[in-house]
């Protein structure tokens, strides 16, 4: 018996502990910032908690620990201070004393407590405030001193001049009956007000922000003895008309009124969801060429993608959303917040001009400038916002290409990065629309002069012949860009073809047919061809020269530089290895962007042919000794090996 008492108790302490341990771990992200602040602010008493305020305004802000640390908000500058929640005295600028705290009084006197003198004189003209006073268990969000004050002055006289109907409302409506604490405030969650049960909404975003009908709460949780009060920053106002209502009544948003129509959304933007629509204004879609505005106006399909570029799959008040938050889109994009003075940009250029205009199924904010998705776009749009094909476009348009670059034919262009310019420009447009993604290994891509293109698929790149694919894709309207770090260059020919073409391979070439490999080198297998330039064999001493064209031997030397497989410079790593047609593996790296084999340089690379590529060297190469520093280039440390004197003709035997 005694024991199953024990086991009882430590079964009821387990139970204890796990509840504890789920109480913590589901605390609101708003208590989890709160906590933060109340660490930072421990040292100057119980009771206090330390925010951030941006310097040169009365912003004010918990914040979490990246933000403190970095003592900025939004790219500005901050300055700790201090507040003491709950009790009396407090302060924005000192944290020197200890605060004591005092008891609990109704919500009228609480709003005094709290600092909210303007919404309690208010409460006493609208004769809201026996009703606050008596007894109940409200919930108060109340505006704060600077909300009243930045209320519009034909909004604020309308209200004070019928203090018994419509400031009695609008008070009614900032305050729900029923006592709400700051975690019964769930994302996403409404309750009805005491204005005609108008609801308001809650949203409890993960970075701490809480927000009533997107004012943001300042000042949490004070309780009274017949209920609570949260402070928020705005006067809030109903709601009761949905996005799209919104709307068709503002003249400055016609142009995407007409838009939205045109693309089908208007029932989307009238049923219920939780949108954030940045909206832009008239003004914004001037600011585009009027070329590009009615291709996009009068084209369903890039226009539908236009507006969801600007739709959030969820809504953000504006308070919440901070510098670096990412933002997706029903497009599939993510918008990128930023700064710009005391203003918020997206894409680092569209400004939020005005903000929050409230439905009941989301929010508006107005801004200053489209943001255009690559795929409302021509290729030749897309290419001109990337700086880095721009060699390519206009060679593109000097070929007579630009046809394919604005019109509605679907294609792929492959475009080379300035970078990777050397000589002419050709077979960079196929004939089909592509994703990297559906591309695979050995895969045959028809460009527009009827060349076929071959993939090649490694651990490290995704190549196109001799090209390897150096971003991601950009999907325009009609065409798709794939950037690349090369030209592409098609084979010409097979292996013997390539060598016989370049004249730098002359020597190579006689030797190829004096050991009668000719045939070979025709076969249809894939080689990697490791080319001893004319220049390498002239280096030769004579007599290495003649030992290693000896009729017994060459055939071997040659079959040591010559791989059994294919690989192009861009499919080599730090460490790769190729079997040679005889001999030992061949050890293969990449340094500084230049291919080695067996630490010999490779002066040229991905030479293109039907059945393999050639690499260009300037020496012979040499097995590695046993254990050599295998990643070192040849003649790195040549003292090392200065003292063993190995003959060409030998090492290959």
């Amino acid at each position: 018996m005694l024991l199953r008492v024990k086991m009882k108790g430590l079964t009821l302490a387990a139970l204890a502990v796990t509840l504890i341990a789920t109480v913590f771990a589901t605390k609101s992200p708003y208590q989890a910032v709160l906590q933060h602040s109340r660490i930072r602010g421990r040292q100057h008493g119980p009771n206090v908690c330390a925010m951030q305020r941006i310097r040169g305004t009365d912003k004010k802000y918990f914040t979490n620990c990246k933000q403190w640390y970095h003592r900025k908000i939004c790219g500005k500058p901050t300055n700790e201070f201090c507040i003491h929640i709950g009790c009396l005295p407090y302060s924005y600028e000192q944290c020197h004393f200890a605060p004591l705290a005092l008891p609990l009084v109704n919500i009228y006197n609480t709003l005094g407590v709290v600092g909210a003198t303007t919404t309690r004189m208010y409460s006493e003209r609208a004769k809201l405030q026996e009703e606050i006073e008596g007894p109940g268990s409200f919930t108060f969000f109340s505006p704060s001193n600077e909300a009243w004050a930045e209320l519009p002055t034909e909004i604020l006289d309308a209200l004070v001049s019928n203090v018994n109907i419509e400031l009695l409302n609008a008070l009614h409506y900032h305050m729900v009956n029923q006592r709400l604490t700051s975690d019964d405030l769930k994302h996403g969650s409404s309750f009805p007000s005491m204005y005609q049960d108008f609801n308001i909404q809650i949203h409890h975003y993960p970075n701490g922000v809480v927000t009533v009908n997107c004012a943001r709460l300042v000042k949490t949780d004070q309780h009274a003895t017949n209920g609570i009060v949260h402070v928020v920053n705005r006067v809030i106002t109903a709601i009761t008309n949905n996005i799209h209502s919104f709307l068709e009544t503002v003249d400055d948003l016609e142009t995407l009124r007409t838009a939205v129509a045109a693309a089908g959304l208007t029932a989307m933007l009238e049923n219920e969801g939780s949108y954030t629509v940045f909206a832009p204004t008239n003004e914004a879609f001037e600011k585009i060429p009027p070329d590009m505005l009615s291709r996009i106006l009068g084209d369903p399909v890039a226009l539908k993608d236009l507006l969801n570029n600007h739709i959030l799959k969820n809504m953000y008040c504006a308070d919440s959303i901070v510098s670096g938050t990412p933002l997706e889109t029903l497009q599939g994009t993510v918008l990128e917040v930023g700064c710009d003075g005391e203003e918020m940009t997206l894409n680092g250029k569209a400004i939020i001009t005005t903000k929050d205009h409230l439905g009941t199924n989301g929010v508006v904010h107005y801004i200053n400038e489209l943001l255009i998705p690559d795929s409302a776009k021509t290729l030749k749009e897309i290419a001109e916002g990337v700086p880095q094909v721009s060699t390519a476009t206009k060679l593109f348009e000097d070929a007579g290409l630009n046809r394919y670059l604005t019109g509605t034919e679907a294609v792929t262009m492959i475009a080379p990065q300035n970078y990777a310019f050397k000589g002419a420009m050709k077979n960079h447009i196929l004939k089909e629309r592509l994703s990297s993604k559906s591309l695979y290994h050995d895969q045959k891509l028809e460009t527009l002069s009827g060349n076929k293109l071959r993939v090649f698929m490694y651990r490290n790149n995704l190549c196109i012949e001799n090209a390897c694919i150096a971003a991601h894709d950009i999907n325009g309207r009609y065409g798709t860009m794939f950037a690349v770090d090369k030209v592409l260059a098609p084979p010409m020919g097979n292996v013997m073809d390539v060598l016989k073409a370049d004249n730098r391979f002359s020597i190579l070439v006689d030797l190829i047919q004096k050991a009668g490999m000719t045939e070979l080198l025709n076969q249809n297998r894939v080689y990697t061809i490791f080319a001893l330039t004319d220049e390498a064999f002239r280096a030769m001493p004579p007599a290495d020269f003649n030992k290693l064209t000896n009729d017994k031997e060459l055939a071997k030397v040659l079959k040591y530089h010559i791989g059994d497989g294919f690989i192009i410079s861009g499919g080599v790593t730090s460490h790769n290895r190729l079997k040679p047609l005889l001999g030992e593996k061949l050890e293969l790296g990449i340094r500084n962007s230049t291919m080695y084999v067996n630490r010999v340089p490779v002066v040229d690379s991905d030479l293109m042919a039907t059945n393999g590529v050639v690499h260009a060297i300037a020496s012979v190469i040499k097995p590695l000794p046993p254990k050599a520093g295998r990643d070192q280039p040849e003649g790195a440390s040549a003292s090392r090996y200065s003292a063993v004197r190995v003959s060409y003709i030998y090492i290959y035997l």
